[in-house]
C-alpha cells in the first residue's frame, strides 16, 4: 500500500488540562530555566539540562514525553523559539488564581504567538489559529470535518488571511479523499481540544462557532433553515451594492473595509416570508459588532439614516455610536418599509434617538 505524506498542521499536546498542576508547573520550571540559564546561544546540552529539570521534578523517565512537554509550549506560544526567550503574558499566565483568567490569558497567547510547525529547534512564522479564527468569521461556522481540511492548507497560499467558505468545502473534499481524519487522528484531536479551550468560541455537536454568533444558529434550527446558497447570493448582491456606491466592500455604517462583513436581516430571518428571506433590501452590509447591536436591536436606523441608539448601553458606546449615520444611497422605499419593521419590532429597547 502506498503511503501517502503531505504537510499539515502538526500539533501536539503532552497536558490538555491547562489548569493542570503538570501544565502550569511545566511551563514554570522553563520560564524559571530561562530566567536562570544564558539561553542566548542555544546548545544541545541546555536543552538536555531543561529535559532533566522536568524529568527530576515530574518523575518522568520517558524523556520522549518529556520532549514533547516543552515543545507544546513552543508551539502554543508561550516559549520561543530555541528558549531565547518567552511570551510578555506568560508570567501573568503564572500568577493568576482563577481558572477564568487563565483561560483568557491562554487564548491571548495561543492567538498572538502559537505556530504549530515550529518546535525548540524549528522557527516557524504560521500563525494556524489565526488563519483558522478569520476563517470563522468568514464562514460563520465550521464542522470538524472543515476544520480537518484547514488543516491541510499551506497559509501562505491565501494572501486573505483565510478561506471563503466554497475553498473550506473544496478542502474539506480534498482531507475526505485522502483519508486524512484516519491517518492523522491524534494531531486532528489535539486541535479540537485546543480550540475547546479558547475564548468566546463554542462547540455545539460538530461544529465550532463565535459563543455570539451560536444564539442566531439555535433560533434557526429550532424555526427553519437557511439555505445556505441562496444567503451567498443574497451577501453577494449587498456587497455588489456597496462596490457600485463606494468602489470598495464597506460597511453601510461605518465605511470601513474589514475582511470580513455580515449581510444582516433588517427583518429578522425567522420572521420573513419567501420573498422577504433574501430580498436584497431586507438587508445590510455590516461589520461583526454593527451586525451583533442592530441583530440584538440595540441600534436601528430611521428613514433618513440617523441612528437610533438604545438607552441599555454604556455612555462611551452611545458617544461612539451616535457619530454614524446608515448612509442614504442604500435607503430606497422598500427598504424603509423593513426599517419601520426593525424600529417597531426593538421598540423596547430603542428609547434613546440622536
Amino acid at each position: 500500500m502506498t503511503q501517502i505524506y503531505e504537510e499539515y498542521w502538526r500539533l501536539t499536546l503532552e497536558y490538555s488540562d491547562i489548569d493542570s498542576s503538570k501544565f502550569i508547573g511545566t511551563l514554570k520550571i522553563i520560564v524559571d530555566f530561562i530566567n536562570t540559564e544564558d539561553t542566548d546561544i542555544y546548545t544541545s546540552d541546555l536543552y538536555k539540562k531543561l529535559q532533566e529539570n522536568i524529568s527530576n521534578k515530574f518523575q518522568k523517565s520517558d524523556m520522549g514525553s518529556v520532549r514533547k512537554s516543552i515543545n507544546q509550549f513552543v508551539k502554543l506560544g508561550f516559549v520561543n523559539f530555541e528558549l531565547q526567550s518567552y511570551h510578555l503574558d506568560a508570567l501573568n499566565f503564572l500568577n493568576v488564581n482563577s481558572s477564568r483568567e487563565r483561560k483568557s490569558l491562554f487564548s491571548k497567547i495561543v492567538y498572538s504567538n502559537a505556530s504549530f510547525n515550529k518546535s525548540v529547534t524549528k522557527n516557524s512564522e504560521t500563525k494556524e489559529i489565526n488563519f483558522l479564527l478569520r476563517t470563522l468569521e468568514e464562514a460563520g461556522r465550521l464542522s470538524k470535518q472543515e476544520i480537518i481540511g484547514l488543516m491541510m492548507v499551506n497559509i501562505s497560499d491565501y494572501s486573505q488571511g483565510f478561506l471563503t467558505k466554497e475553498e473550506v468545502l473544496q478542502v474539506k473534499k480534498q482531507a475526505e479523499e485522502k483519508n486524512f481524519i484516519g491517518r492523522k487522528y491524534n494531531q486532528v484531536n489535539y486541535l479540537w481540544t485546543l480550540l475547546k479551550k479558547l475564548d468566546d468560541l463554542d462547540i455545539v455537536g460538530n461544529y465550532l462557532y463565535f459563543k455570539e454568533d451560536i444564539e442566531i444558529e439555535k433560533i434557526n434550527s429550532k424555526t427553519k433553515k437557511r439555505d445556505n446558497y441562496l444567503h451567498r447570493i443574497y451577501k453577494n448582491q449587498l456587497k455588489n451594492e456597496v462596490y457600485e456606491e463606494l468602489n470598495s466592500e464597506q460597511c453601510m455604517v461605518e465605511k470601513l473595509r474589514y475582511p470580513s462583513l455580515i449581510a444582516s436581516h433588517i427583518k429578522p430571518f425567522i420572521q420573513s416570508d419567501k420573498e422577504e428571506e433574501y430580498d436584497v433590501d431586507n438587508g445590510l452590509l455590516l461589520s461583526r459588532n454593527m451586525d451583533i447591536l442592530f441583530d440584538k436591536g440595540w441600534i436601528s436606523f430611521e428613514d433618513n439614516g440617523d441612528i437610533i441608539i438604545s438607552r441599555g448601553l454604556p455612555n462611551d458606546v452611545i458617544d461612539s455610536l451616535s457619530l454614524y449615520t446608515l448612509d442614504s444611497r442604500f435607503i430606497n422605499n422598500n427598504r424603509k418599509r423593513y426599517l419601520e419593521f426593525h424600529r417597531n419590532h426593538f421598540n423596547s429597547k430603542l428609547t434613546l434617538s440622536l
